[in-house]
Formats: structure tokens, sequence, C-alpha cells
């Protein structure tokens, strides 16, 4: 009884030699080869180039704003924001499933204990029982290495979409402090012109009350007037707004920045040089495309845990323990009691469900290929449109800069030439009604140019390179499955 009978013998000799030529069933992941354009399809601004992308420019874009303020907002959002919290305990609970995949591979190993207390018409009985149970199921067919090939793929998914929310929240932060600046700005251009206004008003009171003038002037200075004033609460509303949101993105109530923030400060304006890279480049760099691709790996991986379930299990089990009716007999000899021995388990009459769940594990990863698919053509066209805008809005600018330049002319001709009696007062009034219009527009799009030059670098996938290197996954079973 000391060595294992010869059939459980043979059963070890049998499996080992199984385990030695064990492959995975199911398919072997390739990463999609999807057609990319070589170039891209907007034409470059000036400033822009299609160079090799700067990893340490592409991790920390912002810098280039050269605004300590803005730099210390965003360090506080990535310590702070909530959905990043979010995104960094779903990776941890990635990495916790993909423990329990890996421990299914070893085997187990159970200690229990009991007492039974029995009664008849002729007699009472108890009897003390404790051991160890071991078993092991041979992963001969690979379901359990595809299983843990599947975790680890989501491991990575959770990781690039925590990449992707850093992308995101780096973007969102400076454009929501671009959004206080400009803002601020606004409100200060409408409130310079209010007091030009106030002193237009003041004019005409005076040139009416002298004789000078007419009171249809009087009027038409207080409604522009009234005019310009009935602006400023919508901007002081978008800059409330605007400050409560940037509050809320470094995890903060709303209110809490308004100290900082409140004094004005310009708009930041950056250097407009980038390298633009190839769009494969590009592309590669983005977290959601890379979490796209990493759960069409995983899909891939389970329709190998599938497929397994059409061949037998294998199991090797044993169980070693104390018996005894008697306490005091416990360590006696008579009271040991163990057993081993392989079993085999097969779903052939269940044959039919198990190809049904393969056929629905292959739709679904069809359907993860069309969502990579839709991915990077809906990349494509982020990158393409922002190119666009801005490039555009550049252009949108200086013609801005230069009405605001004849504006201001205009509004010095015309109140001179009112002074002397040479035009009537629609000619300042619609003067100064254009200053103030072109001035708020000029302001819009100095924000904008330094928006879409945020969306540019977003669209790229700038914003995690340098603060979060990816997970590296086990050497063990990467090379199964990482492009």
């Amino acid at each position: 009884m000391n060595q294992p009978p010869y059939i459980v013998s043979m059963f070890l000799m049998v499996m080992g030699l199984f385990s030695l030529c064990a492959c995975a069933v199911g398919p072997d992941y390739q990463p999609p080869d999807f057609p990319l354009p070589k170039a891209w399809h907007a034409d470059l601004p000036a400033g822009l180039q299609t160079g090799p992308m700067e990893p340490a420019t592409m991790s920390q874009w912002w810098r280039n704003l050269q605004d300590p303020l803005l730099s210390d907002l965003i360090r506080q959002t990535l310590d702070s924001n909530l959905d990043l919290k979010e995104a960094q305990a779903r990776v941890r609970e990635a990495r916790a499933r993909r423990g329990i995949s890996t421990a299914d591979q070893f085997p187990t190993l159970d200690a229990s204990a009991s007492f039974t207390q029995s009664r008849s018409h002729q007699q009472t009985g108890e009897l003390y029982r404790a051991g160890f149970d071991a078993s092991w199921e041979l992963d001969i067919f690979g379901g359990r290495q595809r299983s843990l090939q599947a975790a680890q793929a989501d491991m990575e998914a959770f990781e690039e979409e925590r990449h992707a929310t850093m992308v995101s929240i780096t973007a969102e932060t400076v454009l929501n402090y671009l959004d206080v600046r400009a803002f601020q700005s606004r409100l200060t251009a409408a409130g310079t012109n209010l007091q030009i206004q106030q002193e237009t008003l003041d004019l005409s009171k005076a040139r009416y009350q002298a004789g000078l003038g007419n009171e249809l002037a009087v009027q038409q200075a207080r409604y522009n007037l009234e005019n310009t004033r009935a602006q400023i609460p919508s901007l002081k509303i978008g800059l409330e707004a605007a400050l409560n949101r940037l509050a809320v993105m470094t995890g903060q109530a709303p209110g809490s920045l308004h100290a900082r923030l409140g004094p004005p400060g310009s708009i930041p304006v950056p250097d407009l040089t980038l390298a633009m890279g190839l769009p494969a480049e590009a592309l590669r760099n983005r977290p959601d495309i890379r979490k796209a691709e990493r759960l069409l790996a995983a899909q891939s991986a389970r329709i190998g845990v599938a497929e397994a379930e059409l061949y037998p299990k294998f199991r090797l089990g044993g169980t070693i323990g104390l018996e005894a009716t008697r306490f005091s007999d416990w360590f006696e000899p008579f009271g040991r009691f163990w057993n081993y021995g392989p079993a085999v388990s097969w779903r052939i009459f269940d044959a039919s469900a198990v190809r049904q769940n393969i056929e629905v594990q292959s739709a679904l990863q069809e359907q993860a290929l069309i969502r990579y698919e839709a991915a990077v053509l809906s990349a494509l066209t982020e990158v393409e449109s922002a190119l666009t805008a801005f490039a555009q809005e550049q252009v949108r600018r200086e013609a801005l800069a230069l009405a605001v330049e004849a504006a201001q002319a205009a509004v010095r001709i015309s109140q001179d030439q009112y002074k002397a009696g040479l035009v009537d007062f629609s000619a300042v009034l619609d003067a100064q009604r254009s200053l103030l219009s072109f001035q708020d527009q000029l302001v819009q799009s100095n924000a904008a140019v330094t928006s879409n030059w945020v969306r540019l670098y977003k669209t790229m996938g700038g914003g995690w390179t340098s603060s979060s290197p990816p997970a590296k996954p086990p050497a063990q079973s990467k090379k199964d499955f990482i492009p």
C-alpha cells in the first residue's frame, strides 16, 4: 500500500506526457492589421511638422504654456481627481482578478475537521475526523492558460483606460483654466468699453444741455451703455461655472479656487511648434486605441477558454487525515486514513451548449474587432478635425486682430468728428458697438487657438507617458498575446 497501484502510475505517466506536449486550443491572438493613411489629410499650419513625437513633450505638454499656476492645478488634478481614482481602483480590481486566474493553475489544498454524534435505540456513537484534501486539474488543453491570457489582457485594458482618463482630465483641466482666463478677459474688455460708453453718455448729455445735441443721441448712448452692462452678468455666470468645474476637476468643492484664480490673468499662449508624427505613431500613443486592442486580445483568448470545454478534464486528488471514535484514540495508528487517484470528467452530452458558447465568444470577438476599427476611425477623425480647427482659428484670430485695430481707430475718429459736429451720434454708436463685438470675439479667438492646441495634444494621446508607464505583464504569458 506504500506504492500507487499500477493504473495510477500509468495515469501519471500519460498525464506527464500530455503536459509536455500540451497546447492551448483556440486561436492564437494576432494584432489587427488595419490600413492607416501614410500622412495627414489636413494641411499642417506653420509650426506643425510630421517629425517624431517627443515622449517628454507629449507626457507633459502643458509646460509649454509656461504657466506655473496651471502646472500646479494639473498636479493637484492627477493627485485628487475622482475619475482618476476610480480608474486606479478598477486597475487594482483587474490585477486581483488576474491573480485569481493565476492561482487556478496550481494545486489546491483544503483542511477540514468535524465531529459527529449519532444515537440509535441500541447505542450512541461519536466520530472525530480531520484531514487535508488536495486536488489539481491538469491544464492539458490550455483552457486555464487562455483564461490567464484573457485576465492579463483585461488588466492591461484597464491600465490603458486609466491612461485615457489621465489624458482626458489633464486636457479638461487646461480647457477649463482657459475658460476662466477667457471670461476674465472678456469681463475686462466689457468693463473698459462700459467706461468709454459712460463717458460718451456724459458727453451726449452735456452737448444736449448746451443746445449742441439732441435727446436722441442721449438715449442712443444710454441704450448702448445698458446693452453692454447687460452682457456682464452672463459673463460672470460663465466665469463662476468655469471656476467650479475646475475645482471639481482638482477634487475640491466648488468655490475652492476663487481665491487663487480670482485676480484676472492673461490667456496663456503656447509655442505653436509641434511634431505631429505620422498617423500610425499618433494612434499607437492613444490609450483608447490601446485599450480597444487589449480588449480584442482578451476576447480572442476567451474563445480558447470556451473551446477547452469540448475536451475532457483530468484531475489528480487525494486525502490524508485522522479518524477516531474516541478523542483519546485520535493519534493512534489505526486512526490514520488516506486515498488518492485520478479523475476524468467530460461534458459529452452537453456538447451542443459548449459549441453555442464558442459561437457566442466568437461573435463577441467580432464585435471587439469592430469596436477597435471604429475607435481607429474615430481617432483619425478627431486628429484631422483638430488640425483644421487649429489652423483656421489662427487665420480668424489674425483677421479679428486687424478688425479690433480698425474699430479702435473708428471710435477715436467718430468721437472727434462728433465733437466737431461733422457726424451725428449714430456713427459713434456704431463704432463703439463694433469695437466691443470685435474685442470680445478676439478674446474668444485667442482662447480658441490655445484650446485647439490643447485638443490637438489630446487627440494624439498626450499627457500620460512619463506620469504612468504601462504595466509590464509577466513573461510567462506576455509572449502569447502581446503584439
